[in-house]
Protein backbone atom coordinates (compact mmCIF):
# COMPACT_ATOMS: atom_id res chain seq x y z
CA UNK A 1 0.00 0.00 0.00
CA UNK A 2 1.13 3.57 -1.02
CA UNK A 3 0.44 6.54 0.45
CA UNK A 4 0.68 9.72 -1.63
CA UNK A 5 0.23 13.10 0.13
CA UNK A 6 -0.03 16.30 -1.85
CA UNK A 7 0.61 19.68 0.34
CA UNK A 8 -1.53 22.56 0.50
CA UNK A 9 -3.77 24.69 2.37
CA UNK A 10 -7.48 24.17 2.76
CA UNK A 11 -10.01 26.18 1.85
CA UNK A 12 -10.81 28.54 -1.56
CA UNK A 13 -8.40 31.25 -0.15
CA UNK A 14 -5.44 29.28 -0.95
CA UNK A 15 -6.74 27.01 -3.98
CA UNK A 16 -4.14 28.54 -6.63
CA UNK A 17 -1.42 29.59 -4.50
CA UNK A 18 1.93 28.31 -4.84
CA UNK A 19 1.98 26.39 -1.49
CA UNK A 20 -1.25 24.85 -2.94
CA UNK A 21 0.75 23.02 -5.66
CA UNK A 22 1.06 19.59 -3.70
CA UNK A 23 -2.32 19.82 -3.91
CA UNK A 24 -2.65 20.93 -7.80
CA UNK A 25 -0.90 17.73 -8.65
CA UNK A 26 -2.68 14.87 -6.82
CA UNK A 27 -6.01 16.37 -7.96
CA UNK A 28 -4.26 16.13 -11.73
CA UNK A 29 -3.22 12.80 -10.95
CA UNK A 30 -6.59 11.17 -9.60
CA UNK A 31 -8.82 13.20 -12.42
CA UNK A 32 -5.95 10.88 -14.94
CA UNK A 33 -6.22 7.62 -13.23
CA UNK A 34 -9.84 7.83 -12.67
CA UNK A 35 -13.15 8.54 -14.82
CA UNK A 36 -14.33 12.44 -14.03
CA UNK A 37 -17.63 11.34 -12.59
CA UNK A 38 -15.63 9.29 -10.16
CA UNK A 39 -13.17 11.42 -9.37
CA UNK A 40 -14.55 12.70 -6.12
CA UNK A 41 -12.46 13.30 -2.79
CA UNK A 42 -13.99 11.90 0.47
CA UNK A 43 -13.68 14.22 3.79
CA UNK A 44 -12.85 11.70 6.63
CA UNK A 45 -12.78 13.74 9.99
CA UNK A 46 -11.17 10.63 11.59
CA UNK A 47 -8.10 11.38 9.42
CA UNK A 48 -7.82 14.80 8.92
CA UNK A 49 -7.86 14.86 4.94
CA UNK A 50 -9.77 14.66 1.88
CA UNK A 51 -8.98 11.13 0.70
CA UNK A 52 -9.43 9.03 -2.23
CA UNK A 53 -8.77 4.91 -2.74
CA UNK A 54 -7.50 3.70 -5.77
CA UNK A 55 -6.22 0.32 -7.12
CA UNK A 56 -3.13 0.01 -9.46
CA UNK A 57 -2.37 -1.89 -11.28
CA UNK A 58 1.14 -2.31 -13.16
CA UNK A 59 1.67 -4.34 -16.21
CA UNK A 60 4.58 -6.85 -14.21
CA UNK A 61 3.47 -6.76 -10.85
CA UNK A 62 0.88 -7.48 -8.30
CA UNK A 63 -2.23 -5.10 -7.58
CA UNK A 64 -0.97 -2.50 -5.17
CA UNK A 65 -3.91 -0.21 -3.47
CA UNK A 66 -3.36 3.41 -3.14
CA UNK A 67 -4.15 6.02 -0.60
CA UNK A 68 -3.85 9.75 -2.19
CA UNK A 69 -4.75 12.57 0.74
CA UNK A 70 -4.78 16.34 1.15
CA UNK A 71 -4.54 16.86 4.57
CA UNK A 72 -7.53 19.31 6.07
CA UNK A 73 -5.13 20.36 8.65
CA UNK A 74 -3.34 23.87 7.41
CA UNK A 75 -0.07 23.43 5.98
CA UNK A 76 2.54 23.77 9.23
CA UNK A 77 0.50 20.88 10.39
CA UNK A 78 0.70 18.21 7.67
CA UNK A 79 2.36 15.65 9.60
CA UNK A 80 -1.16 15.33 12.13
CA UNK A 81 -2.88 13.99 9.21
CA UNK A 82 -0.17 11.71 7.56
CA UNK A 83 0.60 10.05 10.97
CA UNK A 84 -2.89 9.69 11.71
CA UNK A 85 -3.31 7.61 8.31
CA UNK A 86 -0.14 6.47 8.18
CA UNK A 87 -0.17 4.27 11.86
CA UNK A 88 -3.75 3.16 11.52
CA UNK A 89 -2.91 1.58 8.16
CA UNK A 90 0.30 0.56 9.08
CA UNK A 91 2.13 2.54 6.14
CA UNK A 92 6.00 2.89 6.69
CA UNK A 93 7.76 5.76 5.93
CA UNK A 94 9.03 4.29 2.59
CA UNK A 95 5.62 3.60 1.20
CA UNK A 96 4.87 7.83 2.12
CA UNK A 97 5.01 10.06 -1.40
CA UNK A 98 4.66 13.75 -0.65
CA UNK A 99 4.12 16.20 -3.19
CA UNK A 100 5.09 19.67 -2.63
CA UNK A 101 6.43 23.17 -3.57
CA UNK A 102 9.94 24.21 -3.43
CA UNK A 103 11.23 27.67 -3.58
CA UNK A 104 14.68 26.42 -4.18
CA UNK A 105 13.76 24.80 -7.16
CA UNK A 106 13.04 27.66 -10.41
CA UNK A 107 9.61 27.53 -11.48
CA UNK A 108 8.96 24.26 -13.51
CA UNK A 109 11.57 21.98 -12.40
CA UNK A 110 11.40 18.91 -10.20
CA UNK A 111 13.17 16.50 -7.88
CA UNK A 112 12.20 13.29 -6.64
CA UNK A 113 14.38 12.06 -3.44
CA UNK A 114 14.22 9.71 -0.55
CA UNK A 115 14.71 11.67 2.57
CA UNK A 116 16.85 14.57 3.36
CA UNK A 117 16.11 17.66 5.51
CA UNK A 118 12.83 19.66 5.12
CA UNK A 119 14.57 22.69 3.66
CA UNK A 120 12.49 25.35 5.54
CA UNK A 121 9.38 23.98 4.59
CA UNK A 122 7.05 23.55 7.14
CA UNK A 123 5.14 20.86 6.09
CA UNK A 124 8.02 18.66 5.44
CA UNK A 125 9.26 20.14 9.23
CA UNK A 126 5.88 18.83 10.69
CA UNK A 127 6.07 15.50 8.66
CA UNK A 128 9.21 14.57 10.01
CA UNK A 129 8.25 15.86 13.77
CA UNK A 130 5.17 13.45 13.08
CA UNK A 131 6.59 10.21 11.68
CA UNK A 132 10.19 10.06 13.57
CA UNK A 133 12.17 9.58 10.58
CA UNK A 134 12.61 11.64 7.46
CA UNK A 135 13.30 8.21 5.08
CA UNK A 136 10.11 9.50 3.36
CA UNK A 137 9.73 10.13 -0.50
CA UNK A 138 9.62 13.63 -1.81
CA UNK A 139 8.16 14.79 -4.99
CA UNK A 140 10.01 18.75 -5.22
CA UNK A 141 8.34 20.60 -7.32
CA UNK A 142 9.59 24.27 -8.23
CA UNK A 143 8.08 27.24 -7.65
CA UNK A 144 10.79 29.83 -8.27
CA UNK A 145 11.96 33.09 -6.64
CA UNK A 146 11.83 35.30 -9.24
CA UNK A 147 9.31 37.98 -6.95
CA UNK A 148 11.49 37.49 -3.81
CA UNK A 149 14.93 38.17 -5.58
CA UNK A 150 12.96 41.67 -6.85
CA UNK A 151 14.63 44.51 -4.30
CA UNK A 152 13.20 48.08 -3.52
CA UNK A 153 15.60 50.83 -3.12
CA UNK A 154 16.87 50.34 0.27
CA UNK A 155 17.85 46.90 -1.59
CA UNK A 156 15.62 44.97 1.02
CA UNK A 157 13.55 41.89 -0.13
CA UNK A 158 9.87 43.41 -1.32
CA UNK A 159 8.44 39.73 -0.45
CA UNK A 160 9.17 37.67 2.38
CA UNK A 161 9.03 33.69 2.24
CA UNK A 162 6.01 33.34 3.38
CA UNK A 163 3.95 36.04 1.82
CA UNK A 164 5.14 34.50 -1.56
CA UNK A 165 4.34 30.93 -1.11
CA UNK A 166 0.95 32.20 -0.52
CA UNK A 167 0.56 34.32 -3.55
CA UNK A 168 -1.24 33.51 -6.38
CA UNK A 169 0.50 32.38 -9.72
CA UNK A 170 1.04 35.19 -11.90
CA UNK A 171 -0.53 35.19 -15.40
CA UNK A 172 3.50 34.87 -16.87
CA UNK A 173 3.92 31.77 -14.63
CA UNK A 174 0.43 30.21 -15.21
CA UNK A 175 2.09 27.89 -18.31
CA UNK A 176 5.14 26.48 -16.83
CA UNK A 177 2.53 25.85 -13.84
CA UNK A 178 0.45 23.97 -15.65
CA UNK A 179 3.42 22.13 -17.23
CA UNK A 180 4.55 21.48 -13.96
CA UNK A 181 1.34 20.21 -13.09
CA UNK A 182 0.90 17.37 -15.96
CA UNK A 183 4.80 16.04 -15.35
CA UNK A 184 4.02 15.53 -11.53
CA UNK A 185 1.18 13.71 -12.38
CA UNK A 186 3.14 11.36 -15.07
CA UNK A 187 5.88 11.18 -12.45
CA UNK A 188 3.28 9.52 -9.76
CA UNK A 189 2.37 7.57 -12.23
CA UNK A 190 6.06 6.19 -13.63
CA UNK A 191 6.62 5.86 -10.04
CA UNK A 192 3.97 3.39 -9.28
CA UNK A 193 4.66 1.62 -12.47
CA UNK A 194 8.26 1.12 -13.30
CA UNK A 195 10.25 2.60 -10.01
CA UNK A 196 11.99 5.72 -9.08
CA UNK A 197 14.60 5.01 -10.36
CA UNK A 198 13.41 5.27 -13.78
CA UNK A 199 11.40 8.32 -12.32
CA UNK A 200 14.16 9.95 -11.41
CA UNK A 201 16.16 9.32 -14.86
CA UNK A 202 13.75 10.91 -16.81
CA UNK A 203 12.06 13.66 -14.52
CA UNK A 204 14.85 15.09 -12.11
CA UNK A 205 15.99 18.21 -13.66
CA UNK A 206 19.37 18.34 -14.36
Amino acid sequence: MKLIVGLGNPGEKYEKTRHNLGFMIVDKFFKDFEKVDKSIWEENKKFKSDIAKLEWQPRKGKLEKIILVKPKTYMNSSGVAVSLISEYLNIPASNIWVIHDDIDLPLGSMRIRLGGSAGGHKGIESIIKSLGTEKFWRFRMGIGQSRMRLEDKKNKFIKKVDEFVLDKFSHEERGKVGELIKKGSKAIGMGLEEGFDKAMNKFNTK
